[in-house]
């Protein structure tokens, strides 16, 4: 139960942080400390919110990565930290081929690896659509 609980607030607390994209900025600048925090917050919360769910599935004994072609042991802090390498490397890049998903490992890193590909596309579009607002408000 508590495993579900966990799995539903940390898929919550990434939607919440994604759904900052869409929301209107109002009068903002385009490039500002607030827009960079903003990015970096987001890109943290969903990498963060990844690694926990491979290391819930991980500790409950459901196997979703493998790291060297072995099950992911040690202790708590070397599967969080296992975890956390393999979520950013599937976030930032395609990754080093040392840690591999297995099982619905392999939808959940799929759905991360869009989501990471997905965030510069979506504030692009934020940033366009706001500057083209700006530029309508002022030609008036």
């Amino acid at each position: 139960m508590t495993f579900y609980a966990l799995f539903i607030a940390i898929i919550f607390c990434m939607v919440m942080s994604i759904r900052t994209l869409f929301l209107t900025t109002g009068d903002k600048k385009r490039f500002s400390m607030e827009t960079l925090g903003w990015a970096i917050n987001l890109y943290a919360t969903i990498l963060i919110g990844f690694a926990l769910i491979y290391l819930l599935f991980e500790l409950q004994n459901h196997s979703v990565i493998l790291d060297n072609g072995k099950r992911v042991e040690g202790d708590f802090f070397q599967q969080l930290q296992t975890s956390f390498y393999f979520s950013a490397m599937t976030m930032f890049s395609v990754g080093y081929g040392d840690i591999s998903p297995i099982g619905i490992g392999r939808m959940v890193a799929t759905i991360q690896a869009f989501v990471g590909y997905a965030l510069p596309v979506a504030f692009v579009i934020r940033t366009v659509s706001s500057e083209m607002d700006q530029y309508e408000r002022n030609k008036r």
